[in-house]
């Protein structure tokens, strides 16, 4: 009966799937036969063996025998059942907090049992709680599994067990006529990918037992990576037609005044590197196209992006159209504002606000001025895409800082800019540099230019690694730097996502380090002081009437203080790499030597010492990206649950480096030989899922 369901059917032509399962199974996307074969094992469960007991290990997952020993009811702060096992090579204690007397009797002593479950420390030896098990009769043998046990990612009311019956089904109607094999000969750049698809999908969800376990539990075996060299090149190809979509829309010509430009660079205090010159020119050369402008600026920390934005926003305005600058927080956007102000007011170009803190009255008059286009240039946060907010002419945007918004904010901001079929440029900057293979997957629709220069006279930071305990030392280093007239930041960070509790932790610090260096002037900034107040500490840090700014990570990006040499992060050891990088980026910013010392709490995990010793050892900010990746995964790199990427169900990022390596030559093949399969090959990964293009 189940043979005749085809893969494109509904899921509830399978047996056992009524209304209420299958509403259950759409909240997991499945709705058709086809998706469930794509719904891949989280992990596997190996029930296959029988492992003796004095080879456990804590963390281990496993299936015992043994015969129970002794059973008890043990009072305590929570009322637990008590199981004693053994099999002759060790013992185990298996421990029940939800039990009731029936178990009691059946778990008496005596009796054969078989568990499964995760071996952990108890008090006094291993145990497992709330194991799986089942009574057996001596003379009886009960055979293990015999193929590994798949684990979905599930939902409520749907149990493992009713969800491997379902993928039986759908794998019973599996064959290459169900499911065409999408990839041509001329698309296996990799040797994973000679691995039929049919083949790879019955292999994973069903493992025969003489499988390489580990390299099924790592996900490293060649079945599931063929799985995921098919979905990085669906993803790969995704990005591509969100590129070619784009394209095919019309741009405003952006070709302005030459004398605008020269008469900003005339009045900057520096010229441009020769880095910031080729940036400018491939800018430049975007805007002055008929086609949306897509480029994403990397530079890292301090290497000039701001200017870089002003030469595109300068010809923008100068063309006769709006420009529009949007960073992800009021810190950075004042910043911003107030640099462009001080760059293209005297050229006579009205640069606007937009943020979220505004008064109604003032929303109103800068959103009228938005439409009218009084204003030419408009500065702000995440407020400049609401509804509300029109432009007349919008010919550029720019978004700051790209990873910390997510795609849909992007592609919103730049529908302001919409005519008949018509949009503005979009320049994204960020100062995370992204390792190459990163960046060819998470922003494949985006043409990428890099800023690899530092201006001139900058010196690189020298970074040290202390522990807490030497604080006094760390204190009395401030006051040194503070004597000979520089300037020091003091970062406090908290394990705690609380803002409030963050702010508290600053509070403290700056009470305590007035108290220990009461000549100095100290100063506070945080995250919940209002932008007027936080904006008048900033002035009064950069005029140099602060000695010590004692601040949260709120000052992380785009600060710009060329008199602060010394930064000291408390507690560096929670903060990822990308984030010590940025925050120390803060200094470094003059001619003087600069120095930035991570302090952290004892004992620091490997983990820990790995992060902190690689920001010792190099300034490169993509050296420091790459060690990232590796260390905590891409998405805490790219921010990934906001950038719009698609959670992939069998790739990783970080492990599947050598794929995404062939995944620009593997798309480039794929849409020369068969570009007819691009659609169906997106819907069969990501169903409707990445329909970015037209946000």
């Amino acid at each position: 009966m189940v043979k005749t369901v085809a893969l494109s059917q509904s899921v509830t032509q399978l047996k056992g799937v009524g209304a209420k399962v299958a509403e259950r199974l759409s909240k997991l996307d499945i709705t058709a036969v086809q998706d469930l074969l794509f719904h891949l094992p989280l992990r596997y469960q190996d029930r296959t063996r029988l492992l003796p007991m004095g080879s456990l290990r804590a963390q281990q997952e496993v299936l015992v025998e043994g015969t129970v020993r002794l059973s008890q009811i043990k009072m305590g702060r929570r009322r637990s059942l008590l199981c004693h096992i053994d099999d002759g090579t060790g013992s185990l204690v298996l421990r029940f907090f939800h039990f009731s007397n029936s178990q009691l009797s059946q778990l008496a002593e005596g009796t054969l049992i078989r568990c499964f479950g995760e071996v952990r420390s108890g008090p006094s030896s291993l145990e497992m709680v709330h194991p799986e098990y089942q009574v057996l009769s001596a003379d009886k043998i009960v055979a293990v599994e015999a193929e590994l046990t798949p684990i979905y990612p599930t939902t409520d009311g749907l149990h493992q067990l009713s969800f491997r019956k379902l993928i039986d089904q759908a794998l019973a109607c599996l064959d290459n006529d169900s499911l065409p094999e999408l990839l041509s000969d001329a698309v296996r750049l990799h040797p994973v990918a000679d691995y039929s698809l049919v083949e790879a999908l019955r292999f994973v969800h069903r493992p025969p037992p003489d499988v390489n376990v580990q390299q099924l539990l790592e996900r490293q075996h060649p079945t599931q990576r063929r799985l995921a060299y098919e979905e990085l090149l669906a993803q790969q190809i995704s990005m591509r037609q969100v590129r070619a979509t784009m394209q095919h829309h019309a741009a405003p010509i952006l070709k302005g005044d030459t004398s605008q430009r020269q008469a900003l660079l005339k009045a900057l205090p520096f010229p441009l590197t020769k880095a910031q010159q080729r940036v400018v020119k491939e800018i430049l050369t975007d805007i002055s196209q008929d086609i949306p402008m897509q480029r994403l600026v990397q530079g890292d920390v301090g290497s000039g992006k701001t200017v870089v934005a002003a030469m595109a926003v300068i010809e923008a305005v100068s063309a006769g159209y709006q420009a529009v600058m949007m960073a992800p927080t009021e810190l950075l956007a004042e910043q911003h504002l107030q640099t462009f102000k001080l760059w293209l007011e005297p050229l006579g170009v009205t640069v606007g606000w937009c943020a979220g803190k505004q008064t109604a009255n003032q929303r109103r008059e800068v959103l009228a001025a938005l439409s009218a286009g009084e204003i030419r240039v408009a500065v702000g946060t995440h407020a400049l895409f609401q509804d509300e907010v029109v432009f007349n002419n919008l010919g550029l945007v720019v978004i700051d800082e790209q990873h910390r918004f997510g795609v849909h904010q992007r592609l919103a901001l730049r529908d302001k800019g919409r005519g008949a079929n018509s949009y503005p440029h979009q320049l994204v900057m960020t100062a995370t540099p992204i390792p190459r293979t990163l960046a060819m997957t998470a922003y494949a629709d985006l043409n990428v230019s890099v800023i690899d220069e530092l201006p001139p006279g900058r010196t690189p930071v020298t970074t040290v690694v202390v522990p807490d305990s030497r604080r006094g030392d760390i204190v009395e280093r401030v006051h040194l730097a503070c004597r000979e007239k520089r300037q020091v930041y003091w970062v406090c960070t908290l394990i705690e996502e609380s803002e409030h509790l963050q702010c508290q932790a600053a509070e403290d610090a700056a009470t305590e380090l007035q108290d220990a260096l009461p000549d100095l002037k100290v100063a506070l900034v945080h995250g919940r002081m209002k932008s007027a107040e936080k904006e008048l500490v900033m002035q009064k840090f950069k005029a140099g009437e602060i000695d010590l700014l004692v601040a949260t990570t709120v000052i992380e990006v785009g600060v710009d203080v060329p008199n602060a040499s010394l930064m000291i992060i408390e507690n560096a050891e929670r903060l990822g790499l990308a984030q010590l990088h940025q925050l120390r980026g803060r200094v470094g910013r003059g001619t003087v030597q600069s120095h930035c010392v991570l302090m952290y709490h004892s004992p620091l995990s490997k983990n820990g010492q790995a992060r902190l010793s690689c920001l010792r050892d190099t300034n490169d900010g993509f050296v420091i990206a790459q060690r990232d990746l590796e260390l905590r995964g891409p998405g805490e790199l790219l921010g990934t649950r906001q950038t719009g990427l698609p959670q992939f169900r069998v790739a990783n990022l970080e492990t599947d480096q050598d794929l995404l390596e062939v995944m620009s030559d593997a798309a480039d093949q794929f849409l020369h030989v068969t570009p007819h399969h691009a659609d169906a090959l997106i819907q069969r990964w990501f169903g409707q899922k990445l329909e970015l293009g037209h946000v």
